[in-house]
């Protein structure tokens, strides 16, 4: 299936750029749209044309673009950096022009009756991460350093310089997250945000939380880099704008828009110390309309991976893997006013840890499998009448089917079945006036459905569970150069919790200086007593499996959120830097804990129940710094301390702990790239993990002693990489790039995996990988 969907995919890309090539003219123009004619104006022969140059190099910029702010009316510079815009409606319009790499310029330029205009303009150098424009914020795209919230953002060039092929391998190089595995066996990652474990974080998929409990089991892993232009984190409460779940912060996966055509094909091979392989195949490509009225980005990547065994116990302790995307992005410009877009990703998903992997499961003395296959999409539509009215309404959904093996001993009832349905809907208005300071003002509604059905055999256990949330939102953002306040809320309604919940957000950002930045915020944020991502997962565990299950006196989790920092630019010369300070701190009243509660039919059952509270607080510093076409540096330190209020017991063999459990103290990032020529490039790269308490249930050594509950205190890991690449331009258009580098460089990885059929599959930590060796080749143009 998946040579299948490759070959397609590549025929239909290189068909489709050929033709591209040979019909675009060297200089593409786009006429301008009439708002209430979408097919063609009355021509008013107002054009503008000319180039965009390097301020530095005066060498041209190719493929900048340049469009009129609040309309869709734009082209991309062609090849040589040269543009042409006709038909522009008469009249007064900002130009915004920006390209990869620059700064963003935007220029006043009045239209008139029967003229040509050459522009040419002239963009200075950046580093990634001046000039930013994110929509986490507020729901709306604001310039990065004016928005009420840190937004921090994870770009190509972060996924391309870490050697990432999925989310999960990338996230863990922003301050304040961490990814790591819960499983030996099935590879489940959790991405934890301030500290919170993953449930607490809201993923959404252009700003859609179609992200159901099930599908958050695996989450950022089924995310391929090939689909995603950018990801957007928000640290701290975030549910007055975006629901439920968002208490540790926000995951925004931005998927990659059309801007001119292009195609990239890539693989890279991952070879782990002991030769298994792992390997990642990704094209994607481009096409836009030669009047820029639509366009397409088509995506796919495949993955193969094979079990890895650390300890030589014919027990994976890598789950071998194999994985197909394919999807698109699109949109269509009805208007000069108005747009359509769509986007459809399917994903198979097939993961197998244990051993015996060549035989059915249940022939196996332990294994877990799952086989996942998802289809989901979206539909959007944006009206802009004008630069003070935004409207939009959108439809997201996503379907999963899951089937399922967790057992041991070879117990031919462990399979199960899992089917889950999850849909999206709502609208959104923003006005811009003007009542004191500039002000935007942000309402809408959200419906959110979502139908679960999981049956697992062996215990006859089923979860029949449908949520239905309703939600209102509002918000209003005064702000200037000098000062930001935001002030919102949203009010859901859920079906598992009687009365509506109202979730506040209070923002504030003060500039005493134009280059600093001082924000404070609070907001708060509920979790329902539903099954979540972890309550879906079966552990393996001492010649059984361990299960689950919600107390019938399961109650709302409540928490209040509050964050402080100070972010600071500076450019000394050609060297950018920015370093931002902040603090968090976290309230959560009733928190959801697991407590042991014995056997039942030769299952271990968890339980989860409220427990009175628990406080997160602490502090992250992260420092950026760069010359744009030399070298960009970004590193991040966070110290944090996570407790409950009260000494929670999980197991009757061991006293009641306050600490929580899987959250270090210490822990950061580096990620560094260097531009030795122009075609010549080294990355650096690497985080830092301190000790941390888990938990090491009662388990069967490969020997047969019986060992009981413990907690261990495990040691810190510092994961180092690095990656060098070189690209050869084959012609004017299409280049070549090798590259190859080291992931855990010094093999930091546990050393005390639990060995055969009887181990705890729960019982990991440290780097995901052991060392790595990689290289990969990637042709675009």
């Amino acid at each position: 299936m998946r040579n299948i969907i490759f070959t397609l995919l590549l025929v239909t890309a290189t068909t489709l750029t050929l033709s591209a090539q040979t019909t675009i003219p060297p200089t593409k123009h786009i006429e301008a749209r009439d708002s209430h004619h979408s097919i063609r104006p009355k021509h008013s022969d107002s054009n503008i044309y000319g180039h965009i140059i390097d301020a530095s190099t005066k060498e041209h910029i190719p493929y900048a673009t340049i469009s009129i702010e609040g309309t869709t009316i734009g082209c991309a510079a062609d090849g040589t950096g040269h543009y042409n815009i006709n038909n522009i409606p008469v009249g007064e319009h900002n130009l915004v022009i920006s390209a990869i790499g620059y700064q963003t310029l935007t220029m006043p330029y009045t239209a008139q009756l029967s003229t040509s205009t050459e522009l040419n303009f002239t963009l200075k150098e950046a580093t990634t991460f001046v000039d930013e424009v994110v929509v986490s914020a507020t729901r709306n795209e604001t310039n990065r350093r004016k928005t009420a919230t840190v937004v921090n953002v994870a770009s190509t060039k972060l996924f391309e310089g870490t050697a990432s092929s999925n989310l999960s391998d990338a996230m863990n190089f922003q301050s304040g997250l961490r990814v790591e595995t819960t499983c030996g066996n099935c590879g489940a990652p959790q991405l934890r945000i301030n500290g919170l474990e993953g449930q607490y974080s809201q993923i959404l998929l252009d700003s859609r939380a179609i992200f159901s409990s099930l599908a958050g089991v695996y989450g950022l892993d089924l995310m391929p880099v090939a689909m995603v232009e950018r990801v957007e984190v928000i640290r701290g409460g975030g549910s007055a704008l975006f629901g439920s779940n968002a208490i540790g912060g926000v995951v925004n996966i931005i998927t990659k828009d059309p801007v001119h055509n292009t195609i990239s094909l890539s693989n890279t091979t991952n070879i782990m110390e002991d030769g298994t392989p792992d390997i990642n195949t990704s094209l994607g490509g481009a096409f836009v309309s030669d009047d820029y009225k639509m366009g397409a980005y088509i995506f796919g990547q495949v993955k193969n991976r094979d079990g890895y065994d650390r300890n030589d116990d014919s027990f994976t302790d890598i789950t071998a893997l194999r994985s197909e995307t394919v999807g698109f992005r699109g949109y269509y410009k009805t208007s000069a006013h108005s747009r359509l877009n769509a986007e459809y990703h399917h994903i198979h998903d097939f993961r197998r840890g244990g051993n015996n992997l060549d035989k059915a499961p249940h022939m196996a003395e332990l294994c877990e499998q799952v086989d996942h296959n998802i289809d989901g999409g979206s539909l959007s539509f944006d009206f802009f009448p004008n630069l003070r009215h935004r409207a939009s309404g959108y439809l997201s959904a996503q379907n999963i089917g899951r089937t399922s093996y967790f057992g041991a001993d070879m117990d031919p009832n462990a399979y199960g079945t899992t089917r889950d349905m999850t849909f999206v809907g709502g609208a959104q208005y923003t006005f811009k006036y003007k009542a004191i300071l500039p002000a935007e003002l942000t309402t809408g509604f959200e419906y959110n459905y979502n139908s679960l059905n999981d049956y697992y055999i062996a215990t006859d256990r089923r979860i029949d569970q449908q949520t239905n949330i309703y939600g209102l939102f509002a918000q209003n953002e005064w702000k200037s150069d000098k000062l930001n306040a935001l002030v919102g809320f949203r009010l859901d309604k859920h079906n598992m919790i009687n009365k509506p919940i109202f979730s506040p957000r209070i923002t504030l950002r003060y500039s005493p200086i134009e280059d600093l930045g001082l924000r404070a915020s609070y907001s708060s944020g509920y979790r329902a007593p539903q099954a979540y991502n972890e309550d879906l997962h079966i552990d393996a565990l001492n010649h059984t499996v361990s299960v689950i299950r919600l107390s019938k006196e399961l109650r709302p989790e409540y928490s209040h959120s509050f964050n402080l920092s100070a972010d600071y630019y500076y450019n000394f010369g050609r060297l950018q830097a920015n370093i931002l300070l902040e603090g968090f701190y976290t309230i959560l009243n009733d928190v959801f804990t697991l407590e042991k509660m014995g056997v039942e039919n030769g299952i271990i059952i968890n339980e989860r129940r409220n427990a009175e509270g628990a406080n997160i607080g602490g502090f992250t510093i992260e420092t950026k710094l760069g010359i744009p076409s030399i070298f960009d540096v970004q590193l991040g330190y966070t110290y944090q301390q996570s407790r409950y209020v009260e000494p929670e017991m999980w197991s009757d063999e061991l006293e009641a702990q306050r600490r929580m459990f899987r959250s270090p103290d210490h822990y950061g990032y580096l990620s560094s790239n260097y531009y030795i020529t122009k075609n010549f490039s080294a990355s650096l790269f690497g985080t830092y993990t301190g000790s941390m308490l888990v938990q090491h249930s009662a388990h069967t050594t490969i020997d047969g002693m019986e060992i009981g509950d413990s907690e261990v205190t495990t040691p810190s890991f510092l994961d180092m990489g690095f990656k060098l690449s070189y690209t050869f331009n084959l012609t004017d258009l299409i280049r070549l790039e090798f590259n190859g580098g080291i992931k855990n460089l010094f093999d930091a990885y546990q050393s005390d995996i639990d060995m055969g059929a009887g181990r705890d599959s729960a019982y990991i930590y440290g780097p995901s990988l052991p060392r790595t060796y990689f290289f990969g080749v990637k042709l675009y143009l």
